[in-house]
């Protein structure tokens, strides 16, 4: 089957209709995978830069973002690095009102038991049990 990377871009335009003609070859794409014609995949940093975007430039609330990249996720024959904690890093994105990628780190060395955290953010990684926050 053949496997298609998506950008950034091609997410954007089919989850904001800003750019119908776009919008549909995206939407095309997306309905290829769902038919299991296609493997369609992106990156982290690909699912990083559309929670960013959604919400920064086009202004989604951290709910609306979530669910919108959940259906992502979700949709059959997409594949991604970590999913699971992708998922995880969301639900904390939403939960805890925190940054998405604060979220995704946090949910990353929550898993790890061998490993302190640096940063001189603490406000949002406050917010995570478990976590050991290395005194700087």
């Amino acid at each position: 089957m053949r496997r298609v990377f998506v950008d950034t871009n091609v997410f954007l335009r089919f989850l904001t209709q800003d750019d119908l003609a776009k919008a549909e070859k995206a939407r095309r794409l997306f309905a290829s995978a769902v038919a299991g014609e296609v493997v369609v995949e992106t990156s982290l940093l690909v699912i990083a830069e559309i929670v960013w975007t959604l919400e920064s430039f086009y202004g989604l609330t951290h709910d609306e973002v979530a669910e919108q990249v959940t259906t992502i996720l979700a949709t059959p024959n997409f594949e991604c690095p970590n999913k699971e904690l992708l998922v995880e890093a969301l639900l904390a994105y939403v939960e805890r009102n925190v940054d998405f990628i604060d979220a995704y780190h946090a949910a990353l060395l929550g898993r790890r038991h061998d490993i302190s955290l640096a940063t001189f953010d603490r406000k949002h990684f406050r917010r995570f049990s478990g976590l050991d926050l290395f005194d700087l």
